[in-house]
């Protein structure tokens, strides 16, 4: 018995996918991805539904409004909320009715608390990363806010064991001090690795759910996403650089939900699942081991979202995953 909480030799996607058809996404993911599907993201859809308004939008008692096509603090909640809300409750609804008898692992998706501080703004000017006490109220709302998420998700798909995605693109900027003010002319200060991980521990330890961080980005902080105790990290297996933190995540028990197949058309057209298997399997190779860990603790992915590639493609690539994580599995 695997000691992760997903199938052995699983794959899933990573959030977005293309078009506004929220139906047709999900029959789209629970067909491809059976062992782990997850609540698709439809950012084509508009305001409210990409990264940044969804995951506002599950903020307690901190409304959040557009405000010259950026997403501020409101006084109080208007029609960008309930328009979010709105997005929200539907794909819920879709879910409950495609997932009915649903009873393995399912991923929900949510922006993670240094992402969205680095990108909301505050009623004044300025990201809330500026405010150490603004960005300590996000994370305690978030926090709240998920947990009531994942409650509802679990009343709607009653036999299913849920998996929390936190996004966080923008953490390696806000650790490298990278994150610029409004100006431009100027950056915002640098946060710790103790810090960033204690905000995140704070919305992992909240949820009551394993918790897996994804970032795509070359200088991925893997320490900081151990020391707030995720369950898993995702990432995109081709900026990786430097192997040795990737083992030393393995040693510890960390899952890897590995982004092998691209997200785009390479030469040669479709993805191929035999290609992807052999990435991951290789790597796994170098850091030196065992096979028979390898589908227990490696989940396959896209590289990163998908909103980008053709529904064609899609199929594809998550179909690729899928008979991906089969492959990894034949020790």
């Amino acid at each position: 018995m695997s000691d992760f909480p997903w199938p052995s030799g699983a794959a899933t996607g990573i959030g977005s996918l293309p078009g506004t058809d929220i139906a047709e996404a999900q029959r789209v993911i629970l067909g491809e991805l059976p062992d782990l599907p997850h609540l698709p993201e439809l950012p084509e859809r508009g305001p409210g539904a990409d990264l940044i308004g969804r995951g506002a939008g599950f903020l307690v008692d901190l409304p959040v409004q557009l405000y010259a096509g950026r997403w501020q603090i409101a006084g109080r909640p208007g029609a960008d909320l309930r328009r979010t809300a709105d997005l929200l409750e539907r794909d819920l609804d879709q879910l409950t009715e495609q997932a009915d008898g649903f009873t393995g692992t399912i991923k929900i998706q949510a922006a993670g608390p240094w992402t969205l501080a680095a990108s909301l703004d505050l009623p004044i000017g300025g990201r809330m990363l500026r405010d150490p006490g603004a960005v300590r109220d996000l994370t305690d709302s978030l926090a709240e806010g998920l947990r009531r998420h994942l409650a509802d998700v679990r009343k709607r798909v009653p036999g299913a064991t849920v998996l929390l995605q936190l996004d966080e693109p923008s953490l390696p900027a806000v650790l490298a001090g990278r994150v610029p003010t409004e100006s431009g002319l100027s950056a915002y200060r640098t946060v710790s690795a103790p810090a960033a991980a204690s905000r995140l521990r704070t919305v992992i330890e909240a949820v009551d759910a394993p918790v897996v961080v994804h970032c795509c980005a070359p200088d991925l902080p893997l320490q900081v996403f151990r020391d707030a105790s995720a369950r898993a990290v995702a990432f995109d297996l081709s900026l990786i650089k430097d192997l040795d933190p990737v083992g030393e995540a393995i040693e510890a028990g960390l899952g890897l939900f590995v982004g092998a197949a691209p997200t785009r058309p390479v030469a040669g057209g479709r993805p191929e699942a035999k290609q992807v298997a052999e990435r991951v399997r290789k790597v796994w190779q170098r850091l030196g081991f065992p096979a028979s860990r390898l589908p227990e603790q490696v989940v396959i992915t896209p590289a990163c979202g998908l909103a980008g590639a053709s529904p064609a493609y899609v199929r594809a690539l998550l179909k690729a995953c899928q008979e991906a994580g089969r492959r990894i599995s034949e020790v």
